[in-house]
């Protein structure tokens, strides 16, 4: 009787563990769940990133960092938005793929964008997530795509609305704020096979306004800031930069909800988290738009449980968003296109990169031209309109601090480093020894001694354009041109201010 009893209960108890190793392989064999958390125009300027003004007042970044891999030297293809995105999403420069130009194929929001003005991916040339769905995932964004190309939305996303959520051809529309939170539950209920794995994209306002999430008493001490010595010290500049740690200290706020809401919803198991930026501060003029350290320098940090990432790791290598596209691809068990110019951020076949390049083509109306080379010491910038001041007309005209810079240049109050950096004629070629000068403010290709080194990046920057075919070494077309004069033309930014003759054709 005995032996009887014992018998099913043994049985019982191998089937029991042979199903739980059944589960721990099919677990082990499961491809992740990839999830981007997009700042926009947001710099480093989190503790552990080495900021002394929010050192304790970043924890849950920090914490990410602590755990998860820390890259110290992440860098935008571009310094603003739609470029870097385009770049991003196709796993290759926009000035390769020919989406260099800011806010292109596009009309105004909503319009559906005539034939004659679209921009088209070469042939061949596939985006990420249609990529990631190929690979059986579920995809979905959050937010703003802002891609300079032609596309479908559904074609790239599985989940395209939901009914509280506004998106045109280049994404979202209105006012976010936290609307990820009810987005993410109309992914999951949207999701047919509730274990397959997904990849998203969460967007958050970084640094155009993440500090509407802590309160006033948590703000930094606008006195207590040091301004860089390019800017003048007014209350308006001051304001414009000190408001940008309050949000990196916003972000780590919104960031920490997006983490815990994932663990309520039961989705954060067995996802891999990236975080960073598409480019730097909004706030700083000299940060957004132009191919300086703070235009460039981006924060990243991969979070989760992978055996590809190593707790605690900080990397201090050089390596680009592009690296980003990469290493999704990879996690989710799938061979790099051969075109493509990033690569995966681990594994055999990674190699500490030599130099990342970075391009600033035309701003919504603004026309202008920058290459940037970044290498382990230098910043190399090659100026294609140096006879176009730094501060030409552009869309933060309005804002105080702009006005500031334009007041004080007229009341002839400004050092004579600021006066000519803003308003002078700009170097051709300009070169900064970073460690020794982190405001890139002594131009070394002016210095004899540095010639071998501006030789240098010289040649890598003209051989980087000719093996890519750089796109922006080719005007932009009249067509594109005038596209632009006519989302632009009726705003009184654009009739009050001095803009680029290329437009003079299509005016009255």
């Amino acid at each position: 009787m005995r032996r009887k009893i014992l018998f099913p209960a043994l049985k019982y108890a191998i089937a029991a563990w042979l199903g739980f190793l059944q589960s721990q392989a099919t677990a082990a064999e499961r491809q992740p769940n990839i999830l981007w958390i997009v700042a926009e125009d947001l710099s480093p300027w989190f503790g552990c990133y080495g900021s002394k003004v929010n050192r304790d007042d970043t924890p849950v970044i920090d914490k990410m960092a602590a755990e998860g891999v820390l890259f110290k030297r992440a860098y935008s293809p571009a310094p603003v938005c739609s470029a870097a995105r385009s770049a991003l999403i196709t796993g290759m420069m926009q000035t390769t793929t020919g989406t260099q130009e800011h806010r292109s194929s596009r009309t105004t929001d909503g319009e559906v964008v005539p034939e004659e003005l679209r921009i088209y991916l070469p042939e061949g040339v596939r985006t990420l997530p249609e990529m990631m769905k190929d690979a059986g995932y579920f995809t979905f964004n959050s937010g703003k795509d802002d891609y300079n190309f032609h596309y479908n939305r559904l074609e790239l996303y599985d989940v395209g609305t939901s009914p509280d959520y506004r998106v045109g051809q280049n994404g979202w529309q209105g006012n976010r704020a936290e609307h990820w939170k009810s987005y993410t539950r109309y992914v999951w209920g949207s999701r047919p096979d509730k274990s397959q794995p997904w990849f998203g994209q969460i967007q958050i306002d970084g640094g155009k306004g993440d500090k509407k999430f802590i309160p006033a008493s948590k703000r930094v001490d606008r006195s207590s800031v040091k301004l860089p010595p390019y800017f003048p010290d007014t209350p308006a500049l001051r304001e414009a930069w000190t408001a940008h740690y309050d949000n990196a200290r916003g972000s780590d706020v919104i960031v920490s909800r997006i983490i815990e809401q994932l663990k309520q919803d039961e989705e954060l198991e067995n996802t891999v988290i990236f975080f960073f930026s598409d480019h730097g501060s909004n706030t700083s003029l000299r940060h957004k738009q132009f191919c300086y350290e703070g235009g460039m320098h981006v924060p990243l940090i991969v979070w989760g449980k992978h055996p590809s990432i190593v707790p605690g790791k900080v990397v201090n290598d050089l390596v680009s968003l592009l690296d980003v596209t990469a290493s999704t691809l990879k996690l989710a068990g799938v061979d790099l296109p051969n075109e493509w110019e990033g690569q995966p951020l681990w594994g055999e076949g990674y190699r500490p990169a030599q130099y990342i390049i970075g391009a600033r083509d035309r701003c919504d109306y603004t026309i202008d031209q920058s290459r940037t080379v970044r290498t382990d010491r230098f910043r190399y910038i090659r100026n294609y309109y140096p006879d176009r001041p730094l501060l030409q007309a552009g869309y933060r005209d309005k804002r105080p601090a702009a006005k500031d810079l334009r007041r004080l240049y007229t009341k002839e109050e400004l050092t004579p480093y600021q006066k000519e950096h803003w308003f002078g004629v700009r170097p051709f070629e300009e070169l900064y020894d970073i460690a020794r000068d982190p405001h890139q403010m002594d131009n070394l290709a002016l210095d004899p001694r540095f010639a071998s080194d501006l030789i240098e990046h010289r040649k890598l920057l003209s051989s980087w354009q000719f093996k890519t075919d750089d796109k922006g070494l080719y005007p932009e077309s009249n067509l594109q041109l005038e596209a632009t004069y006519e989302l632009w033309k009726d705003l009184p930014i654009f009739r009050d201010a001095e803009v680029n003759p290329e437009y003079e054709r299509f005016g009255p």
